[in-house]
């Protein structure tokens, strides 16, 4: 039998799962564009799980469209925090995607997507990317707030309709998981690595405009810089498994270049900061957005590659998409 978790509700007065609103520190932070920065981060952090390294090895073609999968995925991924109403609906299709993402790995182990601790060491890497982004480049966070955001990650769990097994029951214990997982479960792997390994990476889109000779000579010192800055926001145990050092001057490097973020940012204009799903949650809780207007979705440009463009396992933009 399933053990009862804090956090589940059930009954007939129970009703669905409450998606998050405006009023929490996950809507603040998560669809902050700020959060791109630590998309290294989040990728290796979550491709060396066993289980999801191997559905990357085997089922993924990340590493052939990073820039495009990166921004198509923000679409649906932020749609479960901003969608309101709609979220349940959007957090179903996300787990649809990985329905088919199974397989046996190199050494015999069998893995699903949707094995819940596997689904849920994902979503925990979320919820830590948007700790980090207001902790370390941003205002910094209490301990109050932490938990806060630990318990608002639960309310976005919820939404997946996924086992509340896997799901520490309060802050504190989900630090010991956090940690257990670090030193305990986490593995160097290929697809880890790949992530880190930008040196040969394609212009971002926000870049189109600059010469490939340009882009190639900004290119190495960026992928030096990213993965200095990746490691240096991994768990200690993290960086050793992979090989990094990070000194103590490291670190105040690292804690100075957050402030330096933070305060910039603040200059930043409201609706700018915010990526266009959010933006179009706030805009429909302040009344500048229908509530039932369509969803802002994907430009065409970031769709997946045209022969995957069928696969259950991808978000696929629809062909007219709202381009703001």
């Amino acid at each position: 039998m399933e053990q009862r978790h804090p956090h589940a509700r059930s009954g007939p007065a129970a009703g669905p799962p409450v998606p998050l609103g405006p009023d929490s520190l996950t809507w603040k932070y998560f669809g902050d564009w700020r959060g791109v920065l630590l998309a290294p981060w989040a990728g290796a952090m979550q491709n060396m799980h066993p289980g999801l390294g191997a559905g990357v090895a085997e089922h993924s073609r990340f590493f052939e469209e990073r820039w495009q999968r990166l921004f198509r995925s923000l679409y649906p991924i932020g749609g479960v925090v901003y969608d309101g109403p709609r979220a349940a609906e959007t957090a179903r299709r996300v787990r649809g995607y990985h329905d088919t993402i199974k397989g046996v790995d190199e050494q015999g182990r069998p893995y699903h997507a949707l094995d819940p601790d596997t689904f849920y060491w994902a979503h925990s890497t979320f919820f830590m990317l948007t700790l980090l982004v207001a902790d370390r480049f941003g205002p910094g966070l209490s301990d109050g707030e932490k938990r806060q955001l630990f318990d608002e990650h639960v309310r976005w769990w919820r939404l997946y309709g996924m086992t509340m097994r896997p799901v520490p029951a309060s802050w504190p214990e989900f630090q010991a998981y956090w940690d257990r997982m670090a030193r305990e479960v986490l593995e160097d792997n290929r697809p880890a690595r790949d992530v880190l390994d930008i040196s040969l990476i394609a212009r971002p889109p926000a870049l189109s405009w600059m010469p490939y000779a340009a882009w190639r000579a900004l290119r190495g010192p960026l992928a030096r810089f990213t993965v200095w800055f990746t490691v240096g926001l991994f768990p200690e145990p993290v960086r050793e498994r992979l090989g990094h050092r990070w000194t103590v001057r490291d670190e105040r490097r690292l804690r100075r270049l957050g402030r330096i973020v933070h305060h910039a940012w603040r200059l930043v204009p409201f609706r700018y900061r915010y990526h266009p799903r959010a933006r179009a949650g706030w805009e429909r809780e302040a009344g500048l957005r229908a509530a039932d207007a369509p969803q802002v979705e994907s430009p065409v440009r970031n769709s997946p590659l045209p022969e995957e463009m069928d696969s259950p396992k991808h978000y696929v933009p629809p062909q007219a998409p709202d381009l703001r």
